[in-house]
């Protein structure tokens, strides 16, 4: 029992951070990369799926309380990140840091669990991607023919036309029927498919790479938020009595198990969480940090500020915009900037969401290899998902295989079910994450610590309660495909990878 939670010695952590040539990653990162990459995870679903979908089913306008919510939890969580990302500069994250403070057994859940968050995570986003690419080319005149429009939705999901365009049936506006109207079966989502298999092979080809592409992407993707904000705050300026219609009640009164009012605001905090994943992302770049004691805690850091802000504005600009009754679609940025009259602001956030969405499932895939890749070299996957490529230096096995198995995700299942089993494995890391800091503190108090996280305990503390409050909020079926997942995860860690632990081996 003891070796279950033995702890992997910081001497080791800091000789394999220090490892250098053909086999190890490549440390090309400087802070600007680190920062852009942290805001392409957050800033994408978010901001052109989630708070719409938050807004309508549980905040009301209040959805901007449940970002300040979930950014008060994530700045405890990133503090913590950030004084282990200065001590342990290697790739794993929330694994490795739980593997050094909370022992091996801990670090294979949380590192199991987060496999199957980054996985729905880049699903989900690659769900939203396929949509909004849809609706551009459909803006641009190009409406798909009956029998390719049964492949860009799932199996067995109906679309109808209607004002040429193919939309679900939620899309369709209020006092419209199916009745009359030419409709398709979905067979499989060819697009959401493809997207990740794109995002894949890019992954292969180099982190720099990869990194370059995604900064240059993030700069559009700031553009065209900063764009949406200029035009909705300068049309609310002149129509302050749509913002006191759209915003009375701010906070809309309960009606329900997770249905506005204040418990509201806490569900629609959860429900969007899994957008805050992008600075644990940041973290399992480490060892592709060219100087991670200094670089790390600038790009977690910079990009939750970052991103906390822009997801408030843009919450309070939306539900300004329109009623939030009716931003439960799968573009509400669109819609909102539709109210205003510019006629080609839709096209460009369409196309600004189509870029940003793609940065994310990049940044989504780019976590779960890594982990991947951290979890091999300690023995508790097979050595394939390790193996480093001779020439651009990526764990290339593991790219694929998890970019493969990933991309039937979201051409088989809807995104409203995607959606629902993201956020556990977040909530999930940053506590344990934020208790690591903690008894890291107890058991080695004289550690040099480039970034320390202030007021010690009592960050650590509020991490935990924080997060464990979101999760209790969380739906039933996020928590029992959670269950299923790490029991199949127990029997892979109790058959291979106790046998096979590097740490184990060493324990007397």
């Amino acid at each position: 029992m003891a070796k279950l939670f033995a702890v992997k010695p910081l001497s080791l952590l800091k000789q394999e951070a220090a490892e250098e040539g053909e086999h190890t990653l490549k440390r090309s990162l400087g802070p600007v990369n680190l920062i852009t990459l942290g805001i392409g995870a957050i800033i994408g679903a978010g901001i052109f799926v989630l708070t719409g979908q938050a807004a309508a089913l549980h905040a009301g306008p209040a959805v901007a309380l449940s970002f300040i919510v979930a950014g008060i939890t994530c700045a405890f969580a990133g503090l913590c990140y950030a004084e282990f990302a200065s001590i342990i500069p290697i790739a794993g994250s929330a694994y490795t840091y739980g593997y050094a403070t909370l022992g091996e057994f801990v670090a294979w859940v949380i590192g199991w669990d987060l496999v199957l968050e980054y996985a729905f995570g880049a699903a989900t986003v690659a769900s939203g991607w396929s949509g909004y690419l849809l609706s551009l080319l459909e803006q641009l005149g190009l409406t798909l023919s009956p029998s390719l429009a049964r492949f860009t939705t799932t199996y067995g999901n109906p679309l109808y036309f209607f004002h040429g365009k193919w939309v679900s049936a939620a899309a369709l506006p209020m006092g419209v029927t199916t009745a009359g109207l030419p409709h398709v079966t979905g067979v499989f989502n060819v697009i959401a498919f493809f997207a990740i298999l794109v995002i894949t092979t890019i992954l292969v080809i180099g982190i720099k790479e990869s990194a370059n592409l995604n900064s240059a992407i993030v700069i559009v993707k700031l553009g065209v938020v900063a764009i949406f904000l200029f035009l909705g705050v300068t049309f609310l300026m002149h129509h302050h009595e749509l913002l006191q219609a759209n915003w009375h009640p701010f906070i809309p009164p309960h009606q329900g198990t997770g249905a506005f009012g204040f418990q509201g605001i806490v569900a629609g905090a959860s429900s969007v969480f899994f957008a805050y994943i992008g600075f644990d992302a940041v973290s399992t770049a480490a060892q592709e940090a060219k100087n991670p004691q200094r670089d790390m805690p600038i790009g977690i850091l910079g990009s939750l500020v970052v991103c906390t802000i822009l997801y408030i504005l843009v919450s309070l600009t939306l539900t300004g915009l329109v009623n939030y009754h009716s931003l439960d679609v799968a573009e509400p940025v669109a819609l909102g900037i539709d109210v205003t009259g510019v006629t080609w602001g839709s096209l460009l956030v369409k196309i600004g969401a189509v870029f940003g969405l793609g940065t994310v499932m990049l940044v989504m895939l780019l976590g779960q290899s890594r982990v991947f890749f951290s979890m091999s070299r300690d023995g508790l996957l097979p050595k394939w998902a390790s193996s480093i490529h001779p020439k651009f230096r990526t764990p290339w096995i593991s790219n694929i295989v998890v970019g493969t198995i990933v991309a039937f995700l979201p051409a088989l299942l809807p995104i409203d079910k995607l959606s629902e089993m993201v956020n556990m494995g977040t909530l999930l890391a940053f506590a344990i994450v934020s208790a690591g800091v903690w008894i890291l503190r107890r058991r080695h108090p004289d550690l040099e610590r480039p970034f320390k996280t202030p007021l010690v305990p009592a960050v650590p503390i509020l991490g935990v309660l924080s997060a464990g409050y979101l999760m209790l909020n969380l739906p039933l079926l996020t928590w029992i495909v959670v269950g299923a997942w790490l029991i199949i995860g127990l029997v892979i860690y109790f058959t291979y990878s106790t046998k096979h632990s590097r740490v184990q081996a060493s324990v007397k």
